[in-house]
Formats: structure tokens, C-alpha cells, sequence
């Protein structure tokens, strides 16, 4: 009689060490959360923390092995990246953000490991240096167009910022992929049929528009509020914006444009909501005033939950997300008066909650994390 065969050993999974600093309630540390929760079912995970600050640091999923940095910040902390690269040998590093992505090339560097590292940009940054001076802007950039090159693959959120990464860095173009953000997951309509948050999401006796994310010159609210002031005077209309600035002065000087427009009294600050979306789910319409974005995740929760929107053209995301106006209008930045415009007549016209459902299924978190996998060498393309 023949031995049985011995039982094969099991094929180990791979390592992934992902790196980002939880500074805030931003939407890099919510989407790096929502990779991490998915990347979990397919690769071990180790998530190397800068900070942890914020809301998003507390839905860091148990199997997710958190190591917290001693630095506070990226340049202090390559010390620490290059010993947990000689000592864990991870088969991939994903870095998020621009700086730590430089801090993570010079980790690799010190350590002498052959560790591939992916740096995932989120947005458009020649934009958002627009408003500073040559030296400012040459500062910021030459490092990237230096150290770029180095770096296995960048991760761009969107085909503006790949673009824009292109055009920086001088990176061969076939380095620069685009993935989606990981929107959609599948716990997003659990939470927006929480209970309704506030009576005016009850009372539909006039229709609700919506604003969210962080009360800063980039997010542009003092042009939702011209544009809702502006409607306000043709139609009845109430207002919420979700979201705190970095300074309690932010929220001051939006509430004093507010009181100046004559609509104080028909627009809410609720601040930062751990459950944004049983707000925005009962809206009648999501409007994302920005000067400038990478791929607005806001904007895209709002589509997947059948709320129609309205959005300025900025650079970049939009035009991708609503297929150039296919799935709602697009108004050049700053312009409160289209932006009045644009939101009267999709209140009048909405498209059906279907058809903006569909218009985001590239969004899903599990389709998006298995696609940063294979980009990054973990995850056969078979298995996408």
C-alpha cells in the first residue's frame, strides 16, 4: 500500500506594507482605510502610521496589522521606514501622499532592500501650487522630478491627475496608472438608511441641497453659498454643509458670507459627520463648488447613492466622474451665477437615481483594491 501524500505547506500570502499619516478626517485616510479593509482578503497588511488623528483612524480593520511611527513626520521617519523594510521584506510598499512617498524612496535607499514602492497622488497638484510663487512651486516639484523616477509605479486617482504627474515628474508614462477610488463599499447603503439625521431631511416641503468636505479655500463654499443665494431668491431652498475647516475661524467666516447673502437662517452647519451618508442619501441635490480636486469622492458617494448633482469644472475628477456633463451639469470654477443656474435646472430635471447609480460602479472598493494589487504585482490579473 502506497504512503498517502503529505499535505502541502500552504503558499504564503503576500506582504503589504502601506504607508500614510492619519492627520485629520480627510478623504486620503478614509479611501487608505477602505483599500486596507479590502487588501486584507487577498494579502497580509501592514499599515505604517505617521499619525494617528481623525475619525477614519478608528475604523482601521483588526486584521490590519498597525504599526504607529514614532516620527510625526515624513522626513523623520525614513529611519524607521528603512528598519521595517530590512527586517519585513514586504513585496510591495504603497505610500500615500507626495512627501511620504519621497520619505519612503529614501527609506529603501538606506536600507539597500529591493522592495517595490507605489506612491499613490490623490490630487491635482499644479492647481492647487498655482497660487504660490515661482520658488514655491519649483520647490515643491523638483524634488518629485528627482525622486520619481525611482519609484516602481505611481498610483493616480483620476486620468487629470495622471496627467498632471506626467507633466511634473517626466515619469514614463506607462508608470503613471489610473485606479478609481475605493467609493463604494459594501456598507454604504447600510448607512444611509440610518435614521434621518435632521427635520429638514424629513420635511420635504422645499428641496434640500447638499455641500461636503472640509471648510477650505480648495472646497470653495463661499461660491455654493453666492449660488445658493442666488436660487434662494427665484425658489425656497435649504442648505447643509457637512464638514469642519482646520480652524474654528473657518467656520465663522462662512456663517458671517451666509448672514451677509440674507440666507443664515435657510443653511445648517451640522460640522464633521462619522455618517455623512444618511444626510447626503435624502438630499434632492449634491453640488460640489471646488476649485480643485483629484477624483472628489463626495461627488461620486452622492452619484452611487441616486442623488443627482451638479459640479464646477475643476480641475480634475469631475469631467471624469459625470462623463462631461452626461450625468450633470458642469459650470467653470467660481461662476455663482451658472452654478444658480445649473442648480435650479437640475432640481427641475433630475436624472433617474438608476442611471446615476451606474454612472460610478468603477468605484467600487473591491474592485478598486484588487486593481492596486495587480498593479503592484500581488494579485494575478486573472484573479481581477
Amino acid at each position: 500500500m502506497s504512503e498517502p501524500d503529505a499535505p502541502r505547506p500552504a503558499a504564503r500570502r503576500p506582504r503589504l506594507g502601506v504607508l500614510i499619516s492619519f492627520s485629520g478626517d480627510g478623504g486620503v485616510e478614509r479611501m487608505v482605510t477602505q483599500l486596507c479593509a479590502e487588501f486584507v482578503g487577498h494579502v497580509e497588511v501592514d499599515l505604517l502610521a505617521l499619525k494617528i488623528r481623525g475619525g477614519h483612524a478608528q475604523r482601521i480593520p483588526p486584521q490590519v496589522n498597525l504599526m504607529p511611527l514614532r516620527a510625526r513626520h515624513a522626513w523623520t521617519s525614513v529611519g524607521e521606514i528603512a528598519r521595517y523594510l530590512r527586517q519585513a521584506r514586504p513585496d510591495a510598499l504603497l505610500v500615500a501622499k507626495d512627501r511620504a512617498g519621497r520619505a519612503a524612496l529614501a527609506a529603501r535607499r538606506r536600507a539597500g532592500v529591493s522592495v517595490p514602492v507605489f506612491i499613490r497622488l490623490g490630487t491635482h497638484l499644479s492647481t492647487a501650487l498655482s497660487r504660490k510663487d515661482a520658488l514655491s512651486r519649483w520647490l515643491r516639484t523638483r524634488p518629485m522630478r528627482r525622486r520619481y523616477p525611482e519609484a516602481e509605479g505611481v498610483i493616480a486617482v483620476s486620468e487629470g491627475v495622471r496627467q498632471d504627474v506626467i507633466s511634473i515628474t517626466g515619469i514614463a508614462p506607462q508608470r503613471v496608472h489610473v485606479i478609481r477610488n475605493p467609493v463604494i463599499t459594501a456598507q454604504l447603503a447600510t448607512q444611509a438608511a440610518a435614521p434621518v439625521p435632521h427635520a429638514w431631511l424629513a420635511d420635504k416641503a422645499m428641496p434640500v441641497i447638499m455641500g461636503m468636505g472640509r471648510l477650505t479655500q480648495q472646497k470653495d463654499f463661499a461660491t455654493l453659498l453666492r449660488a445658493f443665494a442666488v436660487l434662494h431668491a427665484r425658489q425656497p431652498a435649504r442648505l447643509i454643509v457637512l464638514g469642519e475647516g482646520p480652524r474654528p475661524e473657518d467656520r465663522q467666516r462662512h456663517e458671517a458670507l451666509a448672514q451677509s447673502l440674507g440666507v443664515a437662517a435657510q443653511v445648517l452647519w451640522p460640522g464633521f459627520q462619522s455618517n455623512p451618508y444618511a444626510w447626503l442619501s435624502r438630499a434632492d441635490l449634491f453640488v460640489l463648488s471646488s476649485a480643485w480636486e483629484g477624483s472628489p469622492n463626495a461627488l461620486t458617494e452622492a452619484l452611487a447613492l441616486g442623488v443627482p448633482c451638479v459640479s464646477t469644472d475643476c480641475p480634475s475628477g469631475p469631467a471624469e466622474i459625470l462623463d462631461h456633463g452626461r450625468y450633470g451639469p458642469l459650470v467653470a470654477v467660481a461662476d455663482h451665477e451658472a452654478l444658480a443656474t445649473a442648480m435650479r435646472h437640475t432640481l427641475r430635471s433630475p436624472l433617474p437615481a438608476a442611471v446615476l447609480r451606474q454612472a460610478v460602479a468603477e468605484y467600487r472598493a473591491d474592485l478598486s483594491a484588487r486593481r492596486y494589487l495587480a498593479v503592484m504585482g500581488l494579485l494575478d490579473d486573472a484573479a481581477k
